[in-house]
């Protein structure tokens, strides 16, 4: 005979069971989102290795190459592998706030990872200078979607979660994806996903910490502001890393939107024309520089910060030029670790007014600031650095930057890049096909 408390327990045990199938496959998605960042973390190490080993043969060698490699990998994006340009992170934004499901599909798919993954190491193979981080986000996005398929409930928060993944395993940086998850990608706290989030952030940094080991992506250092006169620097690198960084992402957002007039129209109708003059003008810029601006910028940055790595005082702006034409280009790529680079130039220059505040903090405070002003997401820029050194007694001097450069980048750029690129999805109701210009 049915009773009223066997009917009960059985809606209870339902419901217990489609909750922590739900968690399971936050948790399983962690896991391979880990996994994922750490492969193409050594993969990009590997083809940037084989980049420089080109050009320690011959430095005119990326005057055919990059142009080349630029042409090939928007060819492959645009025939095989649309929506997977760029960064990822504004197709990923633009997936959470669809409701078709088909319609996510075509943002964040695993066949959209696979091609992210493979044309994002075809483009540093080649020269140019973007990151892995930010493909990584719509690479935790996909395989997090498609690992969401098998539960009913089929929610946008698992996008969240991939992304806020990505970032934490990329970086060995837990907090920060948390934050990114937060401030970036949804622009508010979610409560029900919240838990949820942290278990599929906790999964991906457990797969990264089992195949990395524990460790800080620029090292370790006890670099800090001392006297009065070293706070100076604090403003100086949120004003200058703020305008640059606004002016790098008012670039983005124009060039995507469409240049005004016949040139404009004409790239937008041949990208395949596009792609190898923008790869032609890195190959200038890795020539002006010395070859230090090809790639992510990790060594240089991590040099700068170190102070073992000397570079002409050029490379902030060069390295800004060239992470531009990259992005704009329609290359699969992201924009992480070359502003990190980026910020990094510009701090050791600012540096040079400041002989009696240590070299390596300032570096720190540009590379906040330049960071905060193209994201403009000062809470994700302040905490991903101080993650990154494991330098907590720059916090403080760190949010005071993120802050003024965020302040300061608004009065050049009203709109964050990611934010601003993802309506070109939204806008249209579909994803587009056309090249996209990458954070």
């Amino acid at each position: 005979m049915v009773t009223f408390g066997s009917i009960h327990r059985a809606r209870l045990i339902r419901v217990l069971s489609a909750r922590w199938q739900r968690r399971a496959i936050f948790l399983l998605g962690g896991v391979v989102v880990g996994g994922a960042a750490m492969g193409l973390a050594q993969l990009a190490d590997l083809v940037q290795l084989e980049f420089r080993h080109l050009l320690a043969l011959s430095r005119y060698a990326a005057f055919v190459v990059t142009p080349l490699g630029f042409a090939v990998a928007v060819y492959l994006t645009n025939r095989f592998f649309p929506n997977s340009q760029g960064s990822g992170i504004p197709q990923a934004i633009a997936a959470r706030q669809f409701t078709d499901q088909a319609a996510r599909r075509k943002l964040v798919s695993i066949r959209i990872a696979i091609g992210k993954l493979i044309l994002t190491l075809l483009g540093l193979l080649c020269g140019a200078s973007a990151g892995r981080e930010g493909p990584t986000v719509q690479i935790g996005a996909s395989i997090m979607f498609a690992v969401g398929r098998m539960s009913p409930s089929k929610q946008p928060g698992l996008i969240l979660a991939g992304a806020a993944a990505g970032v934490a395993a990329a970086f060995n940086t837990p907090l920060a994806g948390i934050v990114f998850g937060i401030e970036e990608m949804s622009r508010a706290f979610e409560v029900r996903t919240s838990g949820l989030i942290i278990g599929g952030v906790i999964a991906a940094g457990l797969t990264s910490l089992a195949l990395m080991g524990n460790y800080t992506y620029f090292g370790t250092t006890s670099a800090m502001l001392k006297s009065g006169t070293d706070w100076l620097a604090v403003p100086a690198c949120g004003v200058v890393g703020g305008v640059m960084g606004g002016i790098f992402s008012r670039i983005l957002i124009a060039v995507a939107r469409g240049l005004p007039g016949g040139v404009g129209r004409f790239f937008k109708r041949h990208p395949l024309i596009l792609a190898p003059i923008c790869g032609l003008g890195v190959a200038l810029c890795g020539f002006a520089s010395g070859d230090a601006i090809y790639g992510t910028g990790y060594v240089q940055a991590r040099g700068l910060l170190d102070g073992t790595g000397p570079l002409p005082w050029t490379f902030g702006i060069l390295k800004m030029a060239a992470t531009t034409l990259s992005s704009i280009s329609g290359i699969p790529g992201g924009i992480f670790s070359p502003s990190l680079a980026v910020g990094a130039g510009f701090g050791a220059n600012i540096a040079a007014f400041f002989p009696s505040a240590p070299a390596g903090a300032v570096v720190l405070l540009g590379m906040v600031s330049y960071f905060a002003g193209v994201v403009q997401a000062p809470i994700t820029a302040f905490v991903i650095v101080t993650e990154m050194t494991n330098n907590h007694a720059m916090l403080v001097p760190l949010m005071a930057a993120a802050v003024i450069a965020y302040a300061a980048s608004r009065l050049v750029c009203d709109e964050g890049v990611y934010h601003a690129l993802a309506k070109s999805f939204l806008d249209q109701g579909r994803p587009v096909t056309k090249p996209l210009p990458h954070p």
